[in-house]
Protein backbone atom coordinates (compact mmCIF):
# COMPACT_ATOMS: atom_id res chain seq x y z
CA UNK A 1 0.00 0.00 0.00
CA UNK A 2 1.02 3.31 -0.51
CA UNK A 3 1.60 4.30 2.81
CA UNK A 4 3.44 1.05 4.37
CA UNK A 5 6.08 1.84 6.50
CA UNK A 6 5.08 5.00 7.47
CA UNK A 7 4.78 5.54 11.34
CA UNK A 8 2.47 8.02 12.33
CA UNK A 9 2.47 9.58 16.39
CA UNK A 10 -1.33 10.96 16.24
CA UNK A 11 -2.04 12.94 19.37
CA UNK A 12 -5.36 14.43 18.39
CA UNK A 13 -8.80 13.58 19.62
CA UNK A 14 -12.65 14.09 18.13
CA UNK A 15 -12.42 14.53 14.74
CA UNK A 16 -9.99 16.92 12.48
CA UNK A 17 -6.74 14.92 13.48
CA UNK A 18 -8.45 11.59 13.80
CA UNK A 19 -9.78 11.56 10.24
CA UNK A 20 -6.75 12.69 8.39
CA UNK A 21 -4.78 9.51 10.40
CA UNK A 22 -7.13 7.16 9.77
CA UNK A 23 -7.31 7.99 6.46
CA UNK A 24 -3.07 7.32 6.62
CA UNK A 25 -3.90 4.39 8.31
CA UNK A 26 -6.46 3.19 5.34
CA UNK A 27 -3.43 3.08 2.97
CA UNK A 28 -0.78 1.07 5.31
CA UNK A 29 0.35 3.71 7.41
CA UNK A 30 1.29 2.29 11.58
CA UNK A 31 -0.49 5.06 12.86
CA UNK A 32 0.04 4.96 17.51
CA UNK A 33 -3.00 6.90 18.63
CA UNK A 34 -1.80 8.59 22.00
CA UNK A 35 -4.27 9.12 24.57
CA UNK A 36 -4.94 10.43 27.92
CA UNK A 37 -5.50 7.91 30.60
CA UNK A 38 -9.18 8.55 30.44
CA UNK A 39 -9.23 8.10 26.66
CA UNK A 40 -10.24 9.77 23.38
CA UNK A 41 -13.45 12.00 23.92
CA UNK A 42 -15.05 10.48 20.42
CA UNK A 43 -14.97 7.06 22.68
CA UNK A 44 -18.04 8.38 24.62
CA UNK A 45 -19.69 10.44 21.66
CA UNK A 46 -23.07 9.31 20.09
CA UNK A 47 -24.51 5.96 19.63
CA UNK A 48 -22.47 2.22 19.73
CA UNK A 49 -22.90 -0.30 17.85
CA UNK A 50 -20.56 -2.63 19.24
CA UNK A 51 -17.59 -2.24 21.28
CA UNK A 52 -16.81 1.24 20.64
CA UNK A 53 -19.38 4.00 19.63
CA UNK A 54 -19.80 4.80 15.67
CA UNK A 55 -17.84 8.25 16.01
CA UNK A 56 -14.84 6.83 17.76
CA UNK A 57 -14.65 3.56 15.29
CA UNK A 58 -15.67 5.83 11.88
CA UNK A 59 -12.16 7.53 12.64
CA UNK A 60 -9.75 5.57 14.31
CA UNK A 61 -10.04 2.05 12.93
CA UNK A 62 -7.02 0.36 11.93
CA UNK A 63 -5.10 2.02 14.31
CA UNK A 64 -3.34 1.25 17.40
CA UNK A 65 -3.66 2.77 21.25
CA UNK A 66 -1.17 3.54 23.52
CA UNK A 67 -1.66 5.52 26.88
CA UNK A 68 0.40 7.98 28.10
CA UNK A 69 -0.02 10.66 30.67
CA UNK A 70 1.97 13.18 29.30
CA UNK A 71 1.76 15.55 32.72
CA UNK A 72 4.72 13.06 33.82
CA UNK A 73 8.16 13.22 33.21
CA UNK A 74 7.65 9.38 32.02
CA UNK A 75 5.04 9.89 29.60
CA UNK A 76 6.58 13.11 28.19
CA UNK A 77 9.60 10.58 27.78
CA UNK A 78 7.58 8.01 26.36
CA UNK A 79 5.87 9.91 23.85
CA UNK A 80 9.43 11.53 22.84
CA UNK A 81 10.61 7.94 22.31
CA UNK A 82 7.92 7.34 19.92
CA UNK A 83 8.32 10.35 17.60
CA UNK A 84 12.16 9.08 17.28
CA UNK A 85 11.18 6.43 14.98
CA UNK A 86 8.13 8.23 13.18
CA UNK A 87 7.66 10.17 10.15
CA UNK A 88 4.39 12.16 10.92
CA UNK A 89 3.06 13.61 14.51
CA UNK A 90 -0.22 14.83 14.76
CA UNK A 91 -1.34 17.47 17.46
CA UNK A 92 -4.83 19.25 17.93
CA UNK A 93 -4.07 21.18 21.09
CA UNK A 94 -4.56 25.16 21.48
CA UNK A 95 -1.50 27.11 20.39
CA UNK A 96 1.22 26.68 23.17
CA UNK A 97 0.21 23.55 25.04
CA UNK A 98 2.25 21.35 23.21
CA UNK A 99 5.14 23.39 23.91
CA UNK A 100 4.33 24.02 27.07
CA UNK A 101 3.87 19.88 27.51
CA UNK A 102 7.87 19.71 26.03
CA UNK A 103 6.50 18.04 22.93
CA UNK A 104 6.47 20.77 20.40
CA UNK A 105 8.22 20.86 17.53
CA UNK A 106 11.32 22.69 18.23
CA UNK A 107 11.44 19.81 20.68
CA UNK A 108 10.85 16.82 18.43
CA UNK A 109 13.18 17.41 15.28
CA UNK A 110 16.12 18.33 17.24
CA UNK A 111 15.68 14.72 17.85
CA UNK A 112 14.26 13.55 14.66
CA UNK A 113 15.15 15.79 11.94
CA UNK A 114 12.78 13.68 9.68
CA UNK A 115 9.54 14.48 11.55
CA UNK A 116 7.02 15.95 9.27
CA UNK A 117 4.98 17.76 12.56
CA UNK A 118 1.34 18.71 11.76
CA UNK A 119 -0.84 21.06 13.94
CA UNK A 120 -4.59 21.70 13.55
CA UNK A 121 -6.14 24.52 15.41
CA UNK A 122 -9.13 26.93 15.32
CA UNK A 123 -7.67 29.85 14.01
CA UNK A 124 -3.67 28.63 13.35
CA UNK A 125 -0.68 29.17 15.21
CA UNK A 126 -0.16 32.82 14.82
CA UNK A 127 -2.63 35.73 14.49
CA UNK A 128 -5.27 37.36 17.05
CA UNK A 129 -7.45 35.02 17.70
CA UNK A 130 -4.65 32.33 18.15
CA UNK A 131 -6.40 31.58 21.29
CA UNK A 132 -9.84 31.40 21.10
CA UNK A 133 -10.94 28.41 21.37
CA UNK A 134 -14.09 26.88 18.40
CA UNK A 135 -15.39 23.97 17.23
CA UNK A 136 -16.50 23.82 13.31
CA UNK A 137 -19.85 25.58 13.73
CA UNK A 138 -18.02 28.48 15.20
CA UNK A 139 -15.07 28.33 12.41
CA UNK A 140 -18.04 28.21 9.61
CA UNK A 141 -19.58 31.44 11.17
CA UNK A 142 -16.75 33.19 11.25
CA UNK A 143 -15.82 32.02 7.95
CA UNK A 144 -18.37 33.47 6.42
CA UNK A 145 -19.99 30.15 5.17
CA UNK A 146 -23.26 29.86 7.68
CA UNK A 147 -24.50 33.24 6.82
CA UNK A 148 -24.87 31.90 3.20
CA UNK A 149 -26.13 28.55 4.35
CA UNK A 150 -29.97 29.79 4.90
CA UNK A 151 -33.42 28.26 4.83
CA UNK A 152 -36.41 30.11 2.57
CA UNK A 153 -36.63 32.28 5.35
CA UNK A 154 -33.26 33.73 5.17
CA UNK A 155 -32.22 32.72 8.84
CA UNK A 156 -28.66 30.60 8.63
CA UNK A 157 -29.51 26.78 9.61
CA UNK A 158 -26.37 24.02 11.11
CA UNK A 159 -25.05 22.17 8.40
CA UNK A 160 -25.32 18.42 8.84
CA UNK A 161 -21.72 18.24 7.83
CA UNK A 162 -18.84 19.06 9.88
CA UNK A 163 -17.43 21.01 7.11
CA UNK A 164 -14.07 23.26 8.66
CA UNK A 165 -13.29 19.49 10.39
CA UNK A 166 -12.78 18.10 7.34
CA UNK A 167 -11.49 20.63 5.25
CA UNK A 168 -9.02 21.40 7.81
CA UNK A 169 -8.24 17.18 8.12
CA UNK A 170 -8.30 17.20 4.61
CA UNK A 171 -5.81 19.95 4.30
CA UNK A 172 -3.86 18.65 6.81
CA UNK A 173 -3.28 14.92 4.70
CA UNK A 174 -2.54 16.88 1.68
CA UNK A 175 0.03 19.12 3.36
CA UNK A 176 1.68 15.85 5.22
CA UNK A 177 1.88 14.23 1.87
CA UNK A 178 4.20 17.01 0.23
CA UNK A 179 5.77 17.48 2.89
CA UNK A 180 7.01 13.51 3.36
CA UNK A 181 7.80 13.77 -0.48
CA UNK A 182 9.78 17.06 -0.19
CA UNK A 183 11.43 14.93 2.66
CA UNK A 184 12.54 12.58 -0.07
CA UNK A 185 14.95 15.31 -1.60
CA UNK A 186 15.81 17.11 1.02
CA UNK A 187 15.50 14.51 3.82
CA UNK A 188 14.92 17.44 6.19
CA UNK A 189 10.77 17.08 7.46
CA UNK A 190 8.78 20.00 8.31
CA UNK A 191 6.22 21.52 10.16
CA UNK A 192 2.42 22.19 9.54
CA UNK A 193 0.42 24.92 10.73
CA UNK A 194 -3.11 24.10 9.55
CA UNK A 195 -5.82 26.28 10.67
CA UNK A 196 -9.67 25.24 10.53
CA UNK A 197 -10.14 28.98 9.84
CA UNK A 198 -8.22 28.87 6.98
CA UNK A 199 -9.38 25.30 5.35
CA UNK A 200 -13.21 26.89 5.59
CA UNK A 201 -11.69 30.42 3.92
CA UNK A 202 -10.04 28.79 1.14
CA UNK A 203 -13.35 26.33 0.14
CA UNK A 204 -15.39 29.20 -0.28
CA UNK A 205 -13.96 30.39 -3.58
CA UNK A 206 -17.12 29.40 -5.36
CA UNK A 207 -19.64 31.51 -3.33
CA UNK A 208 -17.05 34.65 -3.39
CA UNK A 209 -18.36 36.72 -6.43
CA UNK A 210 -20.45 39.15 -4.95
CA UNK A 211 -18.29 39.72 -1.80
CA UNK A 212 -14.64 40.45 -4.16
CA UNK A 213 -16.42 42.05 -6.88
CA UNK A 214 -18.63 44.54 -5.54
CA UNK A 215 -18.17 44.52 -1.93
CA UNK A 216 -21.61 43.11 -0.72
CA UNK A 217 -22.95 40.28 0.91
CA UNK A 218 -24.23 37.69 -1.58
CA UNK A 219 -28.54 37.15 -0.98
CA UNK A 220 -28.27 33.18 -0.92
CA UNK A 221 -31.56 32.98 -2.93
CA UNK A 222 -30.51 34.58 -5.85
CA UNK A 223 -27.41 33.13 -6.18
CA UNK A 224 -26.27 30.47 -9.21
CA UNK A 225 -25.67 27.55 -6.60
CA UNK A 226 -27.66 28.70 -3.65
CA UNK A 227 -31.20 28.65 -4.63
CA UNK A 228 -31.66 31.09 -7.32
CA UNK A 229 -31.96 28.77 -10.09
CA UNK A 230 -35.03 26.83 -10.66
CA UNK A 231 -32.46 24.16 -12.18
CA UNK A 232 -30.40 23.77 -8.80
CA UNK A 233 -33.06 23.58 -6.55
CA UNK A 234 -34.89 21.32 -3.97
CA UNK A 235 -38.59 20.09 -4.83
CA UNK A 236 -40.91 18.82 -2.39
CA UNK A 237 -42.87 15.79 -3.99
CA UNK A 238 -46.43 14.55 -3.17
CA UNK A 239 -45.47 11.69 -0.85
CA UNK A 240 -43.53 14.28 1.77
CA UNK A 241 -39.95 13.69 0.14
CA UNK A 242 -37.76 15.58 -2.25
CA UNK A 243 -35.96 15.33 -4.88
CA UNK A 244 -33.39 17.91 -6.58
CA UNK A 245 -32.39 19.46 -10.03
CA UNK A 246 -28.87 20.09 -9.82
CA UNK A 247 -27.40 20.60 -13.11
CA UNK A 248 -28.31 24.74 -14.81
CA UNK A 249 -26.14 23.73 -18.39
CA UNK A 250 -28.53 25.00 -21.31
CA UNK A 251 -29.32 21.29 -22.40
CA UNK A 252 -30.50 20.20 -18.98
CA UNK A 253 -32.96 23.39 -19.09
CA UNK A 254 -34.31 23.19 -22.47
CA UNK A 255 -34.57 19.51 -22.36
CA UNK A 256 -36.83 19.48 -19.38
CA UNK A 257 -38.67 22.40 -20.13
CA UNK A 258 -39.64 20.93 -23.51
CA UNK A 259 -40.18 18.01 -22.38
CA UNK A 260 -42.62 19.60 -20.02
CA UNK A 261 -44.40 21.66 -22.90
CA UNK A 262 -43.11 25.41 -21.37
CA UNK A 263 -40.47 26.14 -23.80
CA UNK A 264 -41.60 29.76 -22.92
CA UNK A 265 -39.19 29.57 -19.57
CA UNK A 266 -36.39 28.66 -21.22
CA UNK A 267 -35.20 32.20 -21.50
CA UNK A 268 -36.15 33.01 -18.04
CA UNK A 269 -34.11 30.24 -17.03
CA UNK A 270 -30.93 30.67 -19.20
CA UNK A 271 -30.48 34.65 -18.15
CA UNK A 272 -28.80 33.23 -14.77
CA UNK A 273 -29.83 33.40 -11.51
CA UNK A 274 -31.87 35.25 -9.83
CA UNK A 275 -35.84 36.42 -8.49
CA UNK A 276 -36.54 36.55 -12.70
CA UNK A 277 -36.15 32.56 -12.05
CA UNK A 278 -39.14 32.88 -9.57
CA UNK A 279 -42.14 32.10 -12.14
CA UNK A 280 -40.07 28.75 -13.44
CA UNK A 281 -39.36 27.71 -9.28
CA UNK A 282 -43.21 27.89 -9.24
CA UNK A 283 -43.99 25.91 -12.22
CA UNK A 284 -41.30 23.07 -11.28
CA UNK A 285 -42.67 22.60 -7.56
CA UNK A 286 -46.10 22.39 -9.10
CA UNK A 287 -45.04 19.32 -11.31
CA UNK A 288 -43.07 17.65 -8.69
CA UNK A 289 -45.75 18.64 -6.37
CA UNK A 290 -48.20 16.46 -8.39
CA UNK A 291 -45.59 13.19 -8.09
CA UNK A 292 -44.30 10.64 -5.21
CA UNK A 293 -40.46 11.02 -5.49
CA UNK A 294 -40.34 7.36 -7.17
CA UNK A 295 -42.81 8.44 -10.15
CA UNK A 296 -40.76 11.64 -10.28
CA UNK A 297 -37.32 9.89 -10.21
CA UNK A 298 -38.63 7.20 -12.84
CA UNK A 299 -39.92 9.87 -15.46
CA UNK A 300 -36.64 12.09 -14.61
CA UNK A 301 -34.46 9.27 -15.56
CA UNK A 302 -35.69 9.05 -19.12
CA UNK A 303 -34.12 11.77 -20.27
CA UNK A 304 -30.36 13.57 -19.84
CA UNK A 305 -30.62 15.58 -16.61
CA UNK A 306 -28.63 16.53 -13.80
CA UNK A 307 -31.17 15.26 -10.65
CA UNK A 308 -31.21 12.86 -7.75
CA UNK A 309 -33.76 11.59 -4.90
CA UNK A 310 -33.10 13.48 -1.51
CA UNK A 311 -32.07 10.88 0.71
CA UNK A 312 -32.43 9.53 4.17
CA UNK A 313 -28.74 8.12 5.65
CA UNK A 314 -30.35 4.95 5.97
CA UNK A 315 -31.35 4.97 2.57
CA UNK A 316 -27.79 6.41 1.54
CA UNK A 317 -26.06 3.52 2.66
CA UNK A 318 -27.93 1.49 0.84
CA UNK A 319 -26.87 3.22 -2.25
CA UNK A 320 -26.39 0.69 -5.48
CA UNK A 321 -23.56 2.75 -6.48
CA UNK A 322 -22.10 3.32 -3.07
CA UNK A 323 -22.54 -0.09 -2.17
CA UNK A 324 -20.95 -1.16 -5.92
CA UNK A 325 -18.07 0.62 -4.98
CA UNK A 326 -16.93 -0.35 -2.13
CA UNK A 327 -18.14 2.86 -0.08
CA UNK A 328 -19.79 0.68 2.52
CA UNK A 329 -17.85 -2.25 3.71
CA UNK A 330 -19.26 -4.88 6.74
CA UNK A 331 -17.17 -6.34 9.83
CA UNK A 332 -16.87 -9.65 11.34
CA UNK A 333 -19.72 -8.22 13.60
CA UNK A 334 -21.63 -7.15 10.67
CA UNK A 335 -21.44 -3.15 11.26
CA UNK A 336 -21.02 -1.57 8.61
CA UNK A 337 -18.44 1.64 7.67
CA UNK A 338 -17.61 4.04 5.04
CA UNK A 339 -15.07 2.65 2.86
CA UNK A 340 -11.77 4.64 1.59
CA UNK A 341 -13.26 7.75 -1.01
CA UNK A 342 -9.12 7.37 -2.41
CA UNK A 343 -9.18 4.71 -4.76
CA UNK A 344 -5.90 3.54 -6.48
CA UNK A 345 -5.89 0.76 -9.20
CA UNK A 346 -2.28 -0.10 -7.90
CA UNK A 347 -2.15 -0.98 -4.54
CA UNK A 348 -5.46 -0.16 -3.16
CA UNK A 349 -6.37 0.72 0.22
CA UNK A 350 -7.03 -2.39 2.26
CA UNK A 351 -8.94 -0.93 5.67
CA UNK A 352 -8.75 -2.60 8.83
CA UNK A 353 -11.88 -2.24 10.70
CA UNK A 354 -11.37 -2.91 13.92
CA UNK A 355 -10.73 -0.20 16.36
CA UNK A 356 -8.45 -0.30 19.21
CA UNK A 357 -9.10 -0.72 22.84
CA UNK A 358 -7.69 1.70 24.81
CA UNK A 359 -4.46 1.04 25.66
CA UNK A 360 -4.27 -1.91 24.25
CA UNK A 361 -0.77 -1.55 22.04
CA UNK A 362 0.98 -0.32 25.65
CA UNK A 363 2.59 -3.53 25.85
CA UNK A 364 3.54 -3.72 22.35
CA UNK A 365 4.95 -0.34 21.95
CA UNK A 366 6.09 1.12 25.25
CA UNK A 367 8.95 -0.27 27.10
CA UNK A 368 7.91 -1.14 30.26
CA UNK A 369 4.48 -0.83 30.06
Amino acid sequence: MKLAGIRVVDLSAFLPGPYLTMCMADHGAEVIKVEPPQGDPGRHVGLSDGPQTVFFRNLNRGKKSVVIDLKTAAGKEALLGLCDTADVFVETSRPGVAKRLGVDYETISARNPRIVYCSISAFGQEGPNRDRPAHDLAIEAVSGALSLTVGRDGDPVIPAIAAADNLAALQSLSGILMALLARERTGRGDYLDIAMHDATLAACSNILGPAMAEGRQSIPLHERSMGGSAFYQVYATSDGRHIVLAGQEDKFIETLLNALGRPDLIALSLRGPGAHQEPVRAFLAGVFAEKTQGEAIAWLSTMDLCYAPVKTMPEALEDENARARGMILTDDLGRRHIGPAVRFRHEPARPNLKAPKLGEHNAELLKGA
